[in-house]
């Protein structure tokens, strides 16, 4: 049996906020219960769906996400404690609310090591049922946020959502990031290394209607191709080697906010057509899973890579390309907007003294003439490295070959800049690839494709 909101009776109150986006499952062999249980949430919920004992739900749970299951203890067949118990063994996080008529304090205690979140005795009024309800969907979210906010310890202190500079670019970036954040409108940011691209996401998600919601930030190119797939949809157990216990993925934790995927085009090709579809249904499907999780996020993707190259050279599938492709966002690098090298380094210079603990170091004229002169090869990010060497040693270097105050570089030629540049930190981190890439903030990947494109 199945109602939503169109099956509301005019005698219900509207529906509550926290309620409106919950799809709940009522598992109850009593054809009163589950009518008291439907005429109460229809009107309040997204969907409701009733069912008379565990093996229907069963067959319902592998097929659609729920975010709440109100399940009757005493049953023919499996006791809802049984079945509770079964459903976390196979890593099932869904909260579930216990209601029974026959109870005592071994009985709650029981139900709450099962894995309930609450435990109702029967009868019971409207409001006992919906104060539940409410407790167990901010829980749900609070486990959702703690989840989000274990993936962003430490992150980098430019990483804030302020977007730095008084270069006419800037400014206009800013006035473009304000108008598109108001949509939901998907992103493409685009923009050489180190110049910014998650600032600009969180400066999106951070203007935007749903700011209050999660930032989950990705990076595509530090997860390896076996498991991203996992990482971002999640998987049930036992769905490969390893897989010993279900796992919600990032797309989940991000609902109702702003997923960002950096490194674009590091995803592997086959993950791309999912990616595709997930966009275009808007549901996900955890690995091993044939149950699609429905899915309210705004996405945003970044890439220092020419995305277009990428398809033309087969390595991006076209379709995908052009569906994130809706609104695109370039990121100028630091040599072409000196105007923001300056309070760039002011701002780095107060966040790293603070976090650092060390008093900030005067930025004199000469450094600054030091620091325009340069070209930056590795933007605002390499820029911050420099004003953190400095806070440990104490002062700035004496200009040297591989310093800012090197001057310009002897060619003008982009790929060269870059080349150089990536090549004299892999040399500085004795050759030690995955130093120099964290030196770099780029991926291990990236990296290493560079350098095969090089030969180096």
């Amino acid at each position: 049996m199945t109602h939503g909101p169109d099956a509301a009776e005019t005698s219900i109150a509207p529906a509550d906020p926290w309620l409106a986006e919950a799809r709940v499952l009522v598992v109850d062999d009593e054809p009163g219960m589950q009518n008291f249980l439907l005429r109460t949430l229809a009107p309040r919920c997204a969907r409701v769906d009733a069912v008379g004992d565990t093996l229907a739900a069963g067959k319902l749970l592998d097929k659609t996400h729920f975010d709440l299951i109100i399940l009757d203890n005493i049953m023919a067949g499996r006791s809802g404690l049984e079945w509770l118990a079964e459903l976390r063994r196979d890593g099932y996080f869904t909260e579930v609310i216990l209601i029974t008529a026959f109870a005592d304090l071994e009985t709650a205690i029981e139900a709450l090591r099962a894995g309930a979140a609450d435990f109702v005795l029967k009868p019971f009024r409207t409001k006992q049922i919906l104060n539940a309800i409410a407790r167990c969907l901010d829980r749900a979210a609070l486990r959702r946020e703690n989840a989000v906010l274990k993936r962003q310890l430490g992150p980098k202190p430019e990483a804030n959502g302020r977007l730095v500079g008084a270069s006419p670019q800037m400014a206009r970036i800013r006035e473009i990031v304000a108008r598109a954040a108001a949509t939901p409108t998907t992103v493409l940011i685009t923009g050489e290394s180190g110049t910014a691209k998650e600032v600009a996401a969180r400066a999106l998600h951070e203007q935007s209607p749903f700011a209050d919601k999660p930032f989950v930030p990705v990076n595509c190119g530090a997860i390896s191709a076996e498991i991203i797939e996992s990482e971002l949809f999640g998987h049930v157990k036992g769905a490969f080697t390893g897989a010993a216990q279900a796992r919600e993925g990032l797309f989940f934790y991000a609902q109702g906010g702003t997923l960002f995927l950096d490194e674009l085009a590091e995803l592997p090709l086959a993950l791309q057509s999912k990616l595709l579809r997930v966009i275009e249904d808007r549901k996900v499907r955890p690995v091993g899973s044939d149950r699609e999780i429905p899915i309210d996020v705004r996405l945003i993707a970044a890439t220092n890579a020419d995305l277009a190259g990428e398809v033309a050279a087969g390595r991006f599938r076209a379709d995908l390309y052009y569906r994130l492709d809706v609104f695109r966002i370039h990121l100028p690098p630091l040599r072409d907007r000196r105007e923001d090298i300056e309070p760039l380094a002011r701002m780095f210079m107060d966040q790293l003294s603070s976090q650092i603990g060390l008093p900030p170091i005067p930025i004199t004229p000469d450094v600054l003439r030091d620091f325009a002169a340069y070209a930056w090869p590795g933007n605002a990010r390499e820029l911050r490295n420099r004003i953190e060497r400095a806070l440990i040693l104490g002062g700035f270097d004496e200009p040297t070959g591989t310093g800012p105050a090197s001057q310009a570089p002897e060619t003008d030629d982009l790929a060269e800049v870059e080349k150089r540049h990536m090549l004299r930190v892999l040399d500085a981190s004795g050759g030690n690839r995955a130093e120099a890439a964290r030196r770099l903030g780029v991926s291990r990947k990236t990296l290493d494709r560079k350098c095969a494109e090089w030969n180096a």
